[in-house]
């Protein structure tokens, strides 16, 4: 595939010899470039959903069925709070991508510095909406009444800490973008040990405070991300990064409206995408409550396995999204067509391989976060409606992460909230009706499926034909 390129992009790659040190697109093999950004990336998205993994399994193992129910009725609403937020950085990333890319070191940081300030006033915000409505909003969702008390002290202790939160999100994000996913790594690895060490600790009440029940889990997540963040911040400034936050660094912490005008083009739809995907697991997550608690605590078990069996689709897709921005930066959009192409073999070589091992080992998968061996059965089976699925769904995300690298997000983005509102919604409420809970996990397949056909027509016959420009 060959992309026309503005003159504007050529100027800017002619000015910038460093660029392939920065890109890496020149200097080694794709398939290398790719796995040097994608194995760090991989890793850190696997120890972020690790940390929370931990503390359910210290929480259904050490407290029950009811207390990992408790801990799985509030997932959908903390990723409803952190999708504008997974928007805003996916944004920042691509902005920053091709100015780094154009080695425009300046904007880089004026670009981290405008998105940073915007996400902890967001953050703010949460907390204050969060701290006042957290038992209406779990009522909404038809939490069981046995589970309500403990889910609303779960979720009001995890909402308070959201602008710290948001700060290590979109700081991990905005890494991505200058190429560095090794620091990223770092830090959630300091985060999954402080977990690991300081939940049974506060279950237990070993250092000297009084059992803290599921609390301990929200206690130890804001402990572990509240760590990282601080070394993060020590780390970077050691290293002297671009993102570091020195003095230099500090005098870009303002709203620049010009700069987040172009954050929100790209980070606004991608946000978007993210509220409708929250909005379609609340949704998922009510027909599911009513089948009891026990189907609340399968729909968490699957959700945690599903999660790690998404991360290389998720990592791939933001992968390719990030080298593509650094092509288009540095003028080399002619790049794009091989940059998918390996991000699609990937997809199918990375996300098969976690499809076929959750299939052969989903009992005991399931057994890891369930004690109730009734539950584990209708968890298992849900896991195997659904679970091959996600390399189609890798394959529909790597194509809209391509897409995005150039600022094409809105065509893209209202195909995947389509899928979603038009085809899974309906088809699960439907099928639930018929097939039981099985019916819910239905609507996976059908919705992914739709989804990549629809990114692949968009992909082939209009997106190949336009004129790739910088956005920076």
């Amino acid at each position: 595939m060959t992309h026309p390129v503005d003159d504007g992009s050529r100027g800017r790659a002619r000015a910038a010899p460093a660029v392939r040190s920065a890109t890496g697109l020149i200097a080694r093999p794709l398939w290398k470039t790719f796995l040097v950004f994608l194995a760090p990336m991989l890793l850190s998205n696997i120890l972020q959903s690790l940390s929370g993994t931990i503390n359910n399994i210290y929480l259904g193992q050490m407290l029950g069925v009811r207390a990992f129910s408790a801990v799985s009725g509030f997932f959908p609403i903390m990723f409803f709070f952190i999708a504008l937020t997974i928007g805003l950085g996916a944004g920042a990333s691509i902005l920053i991508g091709q100015a780094w890319g154009a080695r425009q070191i300046g904007t880089v940081r004026e670009i981290a510095g405008s998105t940073l300030t915007l996400g902890i006033s967001f953050g703010l915000l949460v907390t204050l909406f969060g701290g006042i409505f957290t038992e209406p909003m779990l009522l909404l969702l038809k939490t069981p009444p046995d589970i309500l008390p403990e889910a609303a002290r779960y979720a009001r202790i995890i909402l308070m800490a959201m602008p710290a939160l948001f700060v290590f999100l979109l700081s991990t994000a905005m890494l991505r973008g200058v190429g560095d996913t090794v620091s990223p790594l770092f830090a959630l690895l300091i985060s999954t040990g402080t977990g690991l060490v300081l939940t049974p600790a506060l279950i237990r009440g070993w250092l000297g405070l009084p059992p803290m029940g599921v609390a301990s889990g929200a206690c130890a997540t804001v402990v572990a991300f509240i760590v990282a963040t601080v070394w993060l911040a020590w780390y970077l400034r050691r290293r002297r990064s671009p993102l570091a936050p020195d003095a230099e660094f500090l005098s870009h912490m303002h709203l620049n409206l010009g700069v987040l005008k172009k954050v929100l083009r790209v980070g606004i739809p991608t946000g978007v995408q993210m509220v409708v995907v929250a909005v379609a697991e609340l949704a998922l997550l009510s027909f599911v409550n009513a089948f009891g608690s026990g189907a609340t605590a399968a729909y968490g078990a699957v959700n945690q396995v599903v999660a790690y069996v998404q991360f290389p689709a998720i990592s791939i897709a933001i992968t390719a999204s990030i080298l593509g921005a650094q092509a288009i930066g540095a003028g080399h959009a002619n790049r794009l067509g091989s940059i998918v192409r390996t991000a699609l073999l990937m997809n199918f070589l990375l996300t098969g391989a976690l499809v076929l091992l959750g299939y052969l080992f989903s009992r005991e998968l399931m057994g890891w976060f369930i004690t109730s061996a009734p539950v584990v059965d209708i968890a298992q089976t849900l896991l195997h409606i659904m679970l091959w699925s996600i390399v189609i769904f890798g394959m529909g995300t790597a194509l809209s992460g391509i897409m995005r690298a150039s600022g094409t997000v809105l065509v893209p983005t209202a195909i995947s909230a389509g899928c979603i509102l038009i085809i899974e919604l309906p088809t699960a409420w439907i099928a639930s009706r018929y097939l039981g809970l099985n019916g819910v996990w239905v609507a996976y397949p059908t919705s992914f499926s739709c989804m990549l056909l629809l990114q692949a027509a968009y992909y082939r016959w209009v997106w190949r034909k336009k004129t790739i420009r910088a956005l920076v």
